[in-house]
């Protein structure tokens, strides 16, 4: 979230954000934010001032008392005190809750290279990479491809658990293995630590990550327990430091999460996008970073750096966006969308999202870090992420581009030596 006192300073800076990001309810928003937070600080004062009064009044009373002087009044005042800060206190409490909620919900100020566009149609391309062919014969569906050759079971897997998830088998299970080791191998190898994080967090981390009141219903809530499973090795990173200040001298900090991702909603049904491409349960290698905060847009050139090269090496085709304010949430300052080529649909599709969400989650999870030259100074750090590779998706992808007319699909031969070298499926 953005600091209160940031706002206080910088309204007109706060409204045109909201203002190019087409959201005419939060820009509602900022005078009353404002009011309240000038109520807000006077409010604190006054109580502060009937407190400091309540513990000198009590002398004054012994003092008068001794010198035989009428203290009526002061003990009247002396029992009016407690119910005037206790009345204050409430209405403090209520104004300062409506502050936090309208910080919690404005979102995050964008880069000044972020486009301007309604929705996702209105992204603007940057790169390409790879030659984007469509085969001269028909291709097969992947979900269906992969339960003719024996390597998924979706039909078993809806029947144990409902429609969203599956069985992979064989070599589509060790495929999806492979690409795991494949990203972490290549991250490790440039100074990112491996994180098996928890696979739930409770609400108060999860808050501290992102917008729970939007994100939740895309999200599994354990039953009678302060629980969620997580959507992405993303938020038990971004909260795994949460309340600590770092040193300087230690950051960056590099990780690479893995783990699977539970996401409740998997929006469209269509045939190509049914079997392994929008799924409940999914496994995923997550880039995270901590840095300073003049550090962090050259480190989201480099996290999308690393998962270019990362579907180089798998030789898949792709494309770079950049997202637009109708698009980009709430969380990110700046987004960039890689999308695989599939040419089934003869068309790109995302697989990777990679963000500077500079100090918007680490304001929220009070994440410092200590200035080297002045020991009184914390700023807070920039936070980043990036997928390196979703292998659902991933494998999808290659099931159409590696795919040979007659059904047959050849193993890319950087996941070979992950796969008891198997070339092909």
């Amino acid at each position: 979230m953005l600091e209160l006192k940031f706002i206080r300073n910088n309204p007109d800076v706060v409204r045109a954000d909201l203002n190019k990001r087409g959201d005419e309810e939060k820009l509602l928003w900022i005078d009353d934010l404002l009011a309240k937070d000038i109520k807000s600080r006077e409010m604190q004062t006054e109580i502060n001032t009937m407190r400091a009064r309540r513990n000198v009044i009590s002398r004054e009373i012994n003092d008068a008392r001794k010198a035989k002087e009428d203290f009526s009044g002061l003990l009247e005042e002396a029992k009016s005190l407690p119910a005037r800060i206790k009345e204050d206190e409430a209405e403090l409490e209520e104004i300062n809750a409506k502050l936090k909620y309208y910080q919690m919900r404005i979102p995050n100020l964008l880069h000044e290279t972020v486009p301007v566009g309604a929705d996702d149609s209105e992204n603007v391309e940057v790169k390409k990479w790879g030659e984007a062919v469509v085969p001269s014969f028909e291709l097969k569906n992947h979900g269906e491809l992969a339960v003719e050759k024996n390597l998924a079971d979706f039909e078993r897997a809806a029947r144990i658990s409902g429609s969203g998830f599956y069985m992979l088998k064989g070599n589509l299970a060790m495929m999806d293995l492979a690409l795991q080791r494949l990203a972490v191998d290549l991250l490790t190898g440039r100074g990112y630590t491996p994180i098996i994080p928890p696979y739930m967090m409770n609400r108060a981390a999860y808050e501290g990550v992102t917008d729970l009141a939007d994100f939740e219903n895309v999200m599994y809530a354990i039953d009678g327990e302060d629980e969620f499973l997580i959507a992405t090795s993303e938020h038990p990173m971004a909260a795994m430091y949460m309340d600590e200040i770092f040193e300087e001298k230690d950051l960056p900090i590099r990780m690479a999460g893995i783990s699977p991702c539970f996401r409740r909603e998997i929006g469209a049904h269509g045939l190509d996008t049914r079997g392994l491409f929008r799924v409940h349960q999914f496994n995923k290698v997550e880039q995270f970073i901590y840095c300073k905060p003049e550090d962090s847009w050259a480190m989201h050139e480099e996290l999308l750096k690393n998962s270019e090269d990362l579907y180089q090496m798998l030789g898949l085709p792709y494309r770079v966006v950049n997202i637009c304010t109708g698009d980009i949430g709430t969380v990110a300052a700046k987004k960039y969308d890689m999308e695989v080529w599939m040419p089934r649909e003869e068309t790109y599709r995302e697989v990777v999202s990679c963000s500077n969400c500079t100090a918007y989650q680490s304001v929220r999870l009070n994440i410092k870090v200590r200035d080297a030259h002045d020991f009184e100074t914390k700023n807070f750090v920039h936070t980043l992420n990036s997928t390196a590779v979703a292998t659902t998706r991933t494998i999808r992808a290659i099931m159409e581009n590696y795919q040979e007319e007659g059904g047959t699909v050849v193993v890319p031969k950087v996941l070979r030596p992950y796969m008891n070298g198997a070339e092909t499926l």
